[in-house]
């Protein structure tokens, strides 16, 4: 088994935190370690560092070497642009095939936080079995709350059973029925008490030789590229053809490019704690799970007085709140942003505007 960590992603609704030359995996946004880091720490039990391979825009790989010092320099594969999950998936796989031949790959993110670090290692391992035995899996989370920031992934019929770990956990592996976009809110109420649909985490396991077949089936222009890509691997071109065909590439999410349109797809449900940090919001309900405590980060002291369910970051300066409740303060070196948390799912919206507007600086 090989496991891919997608690392290359921007986090904007965690911004002024997370920037472009800085994103949230790379950053110690919960704990002592970044979150790329405590991904390759998460996976570590089940595979050696020689198996994991990182992809990321060629700007960060320097800092995910430095963070990551343990893993080969060659298992750090800097993508010349972004150009989505498929077709930086389908790199991954055309790469570990030219390396290792039709072994097993589990693909994660890089910026998920997972609090059931066990069990987790548990479902990974049910779906690299799942995987082996010639299916497509996704790993469905057990939704908390009828989220419209996430994707779905309707269950079928059940496909096998399986019994792993040390205490022998029973985990159900399913057909998957459909992929369901984000819905509105009625929708994903809806979904939710069904008891059919899990949150899409984006955590999938696949035989090389059946990912790329469906690449082949469902994205054959992305594939005839692949395949161009792998040609030029271990020859002196290697790395001006990848540039050079890499920038033709159309972007596409491995969602909507091929999980959503191949055959044979299962789903293994798991409860362990998820998130995809994807906003401040969802870190405060991580740091203060009851939500009415105050959530505390960075390097100052805040003054707080009557001021409840909020988040503060700040660095140098100092912060005073008073008679505040459920709101969001980021206090950086340039900007600062204040929001209520239930808004904080909008953070990108201001991103979008900065981009718009000419102000890079602050991106």
């Amino acid at each position: 088994m090989y496991v891919v960590i997608l690392a290359g992603g921007s986090g904007t609704r965690l911004w002024p935190r997370s920037r472009q030359s800085r994103p949230k995996q790379l950053l110690d946004i919960v704990g002592q370690h970044t979150m790329l880091q405590k991904t390759v720490m998460r996976i570590q039990p089940l595979v050696p560092a020689e198996r994991i391979l990182i992809m990321t825009g060629q700007e960060y790989a320097e800092m995910v070497q430095e963070q990551l010092p343990e893993l080969p320099r060659e298992n750090i594969v800097a993508e010349p642009s972004a150009r989505g999950t498929a077709p930086c998936s389908g790199l991954a796989a055309v790469r570990l095939e030219y390396l290792a031949g039709d072994d097993v790959i589990v693909q994660l993110h890089a910026d998920a936080h997972i609090e059931k670090e066990e069990v987790f290692r548990d479902v990974i391992g049910v779906a690299a079995q799942v995987a082996d035995e010639g299916h497509l899996v996704t790993v469905g989370i057990v939704p908390r709350s009828p989220d419209t920031g996430l994707g779905y992934i309707q269950r079928g019929d059940v496909l096998r059973t399986y019994r792993v770990g040390p205490h022998r956990a029973e985990h159900t592996a399913y057909r998957v029925r459909r992929f369901a976009e984000k819905p509105d809110a009625a929708t994903a109420v809806q979904f939710v008490q069904s008891g059919e649909y899990y949150w899409n985490s984006g955590i999938f396991a696949w035989r090389i030789s059946r990912i790329l077949a469906e690449f082949e089936r469902c994205e054959p222009r992305l594939y005839a590229q692949l395949r161009e890509i792998q040609a030029s691997f271990g020859t002196p071109d290697e790395m001006a053809a990848t540039r050079r065909i890499w920038e033709t590439i159309q972007p596409q999410s491995i969602d909507v490019g091929v999980m959503e349109k191949a055959e044979d797809v299962a789903v293994v449900p798991a409860d362990i704690g998820w998130s995809d940090v994807g906003n401040w919001q969802s870190l405060a309900e991580i740091l203060a799970p009851g939500g009415q405590e105050n959530v505390v980060l960075g390097q100052g002291s805040p003054l707080l007085a009557d001021t409840s369910g909020s988040l503060i970051y700040s660095g140098n300066r100092l912060v005073a709140a008073l008679g505040l409740e459920n709101m969001v303060i980021v206090d950086t070196e340039d900007v600062i942003l204040i929001c209520p948390k239930e808004r904080a799912q909008d953070v990108k919206k201001l991103v979008d505007r900065l981009r718009q507007e000419g102000r890079t600086r602050y991106l």
